[in-house]
């Protein structure tokens, strides 16, 4: 506790460098669980990039969330099952609440505030080596409106990015904007305070029953999970408006004509202008064809079997906007 400067010891977990992410035995066989099992939902919550998905699929220790660069990234609520001996965690990544500027905004926006009323705790996300800001209060104050009843927590990500005296300073920050509720500082990417974060997730839940099977990670559908994974390809390495335009559906998926054990999988990328097209056609193709080449190779490892990935570029003109084209494209 030396390390970090006059917050109560109450409100924070010790740092353990050693501390590995989470993983463990799966549970009893079934549905069965021990006495004193404890099961509900958590959603991580905090303005777009403070590593909300990095840190889900850190806790199950599987991909299920694609992570970019660009504010916006996650497009629907992903559910990720964390499987304890005493507990089933299910970790609800949602958009980032934010300032909507178009009706894909509002919309998701709702999505985000329906979720928080259905939860058992909700976990404010807060990099290290960012300042507490105008939108992180703003989001405080939407949580507090729409589920004045849940358990809020404060986490701060990222903290391999910056000195112990600055994680101190942030941890001090965000006990102090959420009332004295309890923070844990962590790190995704270097598997530090994972095992901490759990166990305090887990100490907020009610005794239950499971509510998924042992051997499930996520209730996203595969076609969801492919179609996420060639958006995060096609997102790599832009640094503009373009991701806010970009959604991906998979129009098909079947076995090869010729190759046994092979899939055909036919997806459309969509965006809203044809100079948006040929950014990510890119010169010749080439910029098109990497997006093939590296979401072909994650969908091989999430499927287990090789794939044939078709990729065509379409326009739909404005679709953030248009409430038609929202609905097609599952919005």
């Amino acid at each position: 506790m030396a390390d970090f400067p006059d917050l109560p010891e109450d409100a924070l977990a010790p740092i353990d460098d050693a501390a590995g992410a989470p993983g463990g035995a799966a549970g009893t066989t079934g549905y069965d669980v021990p006495e004193g099992f404890r099961s509900g939902f958590v959603s991580f919550v905090g303005r777009p990039n403070t590593g909300k998905s990095t840190l889900t699929n850190a806790l199950v220790g599987q991909k299920i969330a694609i992570t970019a660069d660009q504010p916006e990234t996650t497009r629907h609520p992903i559910r990720g099952i964390i499987h304890r001996d005493d507990a089933q965690v299910v970790v609800v990544d949602t958009p980032g609440l934010h300032r909507p500027r178009t009706l894909l905004g509002e919309r998701l926006n709702e999505m985000v505030k329906e979720t928080y009323q259905d939860v058992d705790v909700i976990a404010l996300c807060v990099p290290a080596d960012e300042k507490i800001g105008p939108g992180d209060r703003w989001i405080v104050e939407a949580v507090r409106a729409v589920a004045p009843r849940v358990t809020l927590i404060g986490i701060v990500t990222k903290v391999d990015k910056v000195g112990k005296d600055r994680v101190g300073e942030q941890l001090i920050a965000l006990h102090e904007l959420l009332d004295g509720a309890e923070v844990v500082p962590v790190s995704s990417t270097k598997d530090i305070q994972l095992n901490v974060l759990l166990d305090v997730l887990v100490e907020h839940l009610p005794e239950g029953p499971k509510f998924y099977p042992d051997d499930h990670v996520t209730d996203d559908d595969r076609d969801t999970r492919m179609a996420e994974l060639i958006r995060e390809a096609a997102l790599a390495g832009l640094h503009d408006e373009l991701p806010h335009s970009v959604a991906v559906q998979i129009d098909e998926v079947v076995p090869h004509p010729t190759r046994e054990g092979v899939l055909n999988v036919h997806a459309v990328i969509y965006v809203e202008r044809e100079g948006q097209k040929a950014i990510l056609r890119g010169k010749g193709g080439r910029r098109l064809s990497k997006t093939v080449h590296d979401a072909r190779l994650q969908i091989i490892e999430m499927l287990g079997t090789n794939i044939y990935l078709d990729v065509r570029l379409k326009v739909a003109k404005n679709w953030q906007s248009d409430p038609k084209q929202l609905g097609r494209l599952g919005f």
